[in-house]
């Protein structure tokens, strides 16, 4: 089987695409047509598909084609469909449309996202946002308040999104634990994996993802 694969992320790395998945989605055409062009089968693809590609890798079309097959640029076409023919300008004309359109879709979804995301942040954030620049005010006019007295309006809050993100600490500052290098990381000394530790900063978990190592001290 002919492989392509590093000719296409040579081609990638010229327009910064990190990986196949991102190319997918920029050219918005299935990683399956993307499997295709990476196993030298071009012949299997529709003209469209290597117009949305050669648009998202900034080449010409007759470029793509030559870089990925074996055929010259008509008669991998051809071979496409028996009855296609090179697209015309009209519809090289309707495929850029289109590309365009496809593409404002989905920079259009990604904000509707990011303000989604946003609001329901702010959300969960709201008591503290509205409440914070008030508290530090008052701390400001009175050195003597108590921090305690501001502690649960962060904590409460930082407590509501993290629930909410699914994210779990590893363990509560100053409880001691049995070292675990994969979870802990020593900020001083040396410690044996199984030997006690205190934990100074927490870590978080998200699910089974590992987001940061409880930073700990031997006990």
């Amino acid at each position: 089987m002919t492989n392509h694969t590093q000719k296409l992320q040579n081609l990638m790395q010229r327009v910064n695409i990190s990986s196949f998945k991102a190319l997918s989605r920029d050219a918005a055409v299935s990683e399956r047509q993307i499997l295709h062009l990476r196993h030298g089968k071009l012949e299997q693809m529709r003209v469209d598909v290597l117009f949305k590609l050669s648009q998202v890798l900034k080449i010409s079309l007759s470029e793509l084609i030559e870089t990925f097959s074996s055929l010259s640029c008509r008669e991998a076409v051809n071979s496409v469909s028996p009855h296609s023919q090179l697209p015309s300008e009209t519809e090289i004309a309707e495929l850029k449309v289109e590309y365009q359109r496809s593409q404002l879709q989905l920079a259009q979804q990604r904000e509707i996202l990011t303000q989604e995301f946003q609001q329901s942040s702010l959300q969960l954030l709201e008591s503290l946002l509205l409440q914070w620049p008030t508290a530090a005010q008052k701390a400001q006019e009175n050195p003597q308040l108590a921090a305690i007295k501001i502690v649960p309006l962060v904590q409460n809050s930082l407590e509501r999104l993290l629930q909410d993100w699914g994210i779990e600490a590893i363990a509560p500052v100053g409880a001691e634990v049995a070292y675990n290098p994969q979870m802990h990381q020593l900020m001083a000394g040396t410690a044996q994996p199984g030997e006690i530790v205190k934990v100074r900063y927490t870590g978080y978990l998200q699910g089974e993802k590992l987001l940061y190592r409880a930073k700990v001290s031997p006990v």
